[in-house]
């Protein structure tokens, strides 16, 4: 679906294999006569993730974004492995986040928002009730005229009612599974929604595993922190373990560092070196098939 001036309008695609070039939040030129999407416009950011599953694809996620609103619970559901996840993908993409925390109102939040401002430099941390009339006024202030923000997060953690605040949709919502947090999914498809101010917000379904792949850069800044002790340790290729000099081992010593941040660090640095081997592998088989392909033909045109 696309909207345009003259309201919203099913698109037609450019070709029937196409549709996995196009993210919510793409911004494209229309033929007006018949609603066929003619070009694409350049993107400024894309949010995108490995698909789920065993395969190595990649799924589009968001396009256009300013403003990344990473949505957590002050429950269960928290988990500072989830988020340093969705802080990845903003920075690879150059997108802005913010985490929120809500369902403030019913717990003690200064734990919670200690442990999300650790996770990374600069990152605003904001708790909140979804369900507050003033939590608008505050999620206003990352947007603006012209300006996409988007939500993401598990389900039941007060999305869809933060989406309702911002655009007065009055979208259904869902409550939470009480023994464990979870939530139930509301929202099902991503859709990019008009909201208050002249902004737009984009709304995603609950998201509890971020499988990431190519996304170095957004490593290296969400653990800023770690990188730059790596750099004071006494060896170069130092793993952070037992080594005599190791400056990441000394500020866990001195309680400056988390040693689960160091954990969780290490983790995501394994699973992308073998997540993007995997993947370069995978492009350079279907290049040297493709190149296969047009020999073939190129033999079958030169004997014909």
């Amino acid at each position: 679906m696309g909207a345009g001036a003259d309201g919203v309008h099913p698109l037609i695609l450019p070709s029937a294999d196409s549709a996995g070039d196009y993210a919510v939040g793409d911004w494209v030129l229309v033929d007006p006569a018949i609603h066929r999407i003619a070009r694409r416009l350049t993107r400024h950011s894309l949010l995108q993730r490995r698909a789920a599953g065993t395969g190595r694809e990649v799924q589009l996620i968001a396009a256009n974004i300013d403003t990344l609103f990473i949505v957590t619970s002050c429950n269960a559901d928290f988990n500072a492995a989830r988020l340093e996840r969705y802080l990845v993908l903003a920075a690879e993409a150059g997108v802005a986040p913010v985490i929120l925390l809500t369902k403030a109102d019913t717990a003690e939040a200064a734990s919670y928002l200690q442990q999300a401002r650790g996770l990374a430099r600069d990152v605003p941390v904001q708790a909140l009730n979804a369900r507050d009339p003033g939590a608008v006024d505050v999620l206003t202030r990352w947007l603006g005229k012209g300006r996409t923000g988007a939500l993401v997060g598990s389900s039941g953690v007060g999305k869809t009612t933060l989406l309702n605040a911002l655009t007065d949709l009055g979208e259904a919502t869902g409550g939470i599974r009480e023994d464990d947090a979870r939530g139930r999914h509301t929202t099902t498809a991503r859709g990019l929604f008009a909201a208050k101010g002249g902004s737009w917000l984009i709304d995603t379904p609950g998201m509890r595993a971020i499988p990431l792949t190519e996304v170095s850069d957004g490593i290296d800044v969400v653990f800023s922190d770690l990188l730059d002790l790596a750099g004071q340790c006494k060896f170069t290729d130092c793993a952070h373990g037992a080594e005599p000099g190791c400056a990441v081992q000394g500020a866990i010593a001195a309680g400056t560092i988390d040693p689960a941040r160091l954990e969780r660090w290490q983790k995501l640095t394994q699973e992308e070196a073998q997540n993007s081997a995997s993947l370069h592998t995978r492009k350079r088989d279907r290049s040297l098939q493709k190149q296969a392909r047009t020999a073939i033909k190129a033999s079958r045109k030169h004997h014909r």
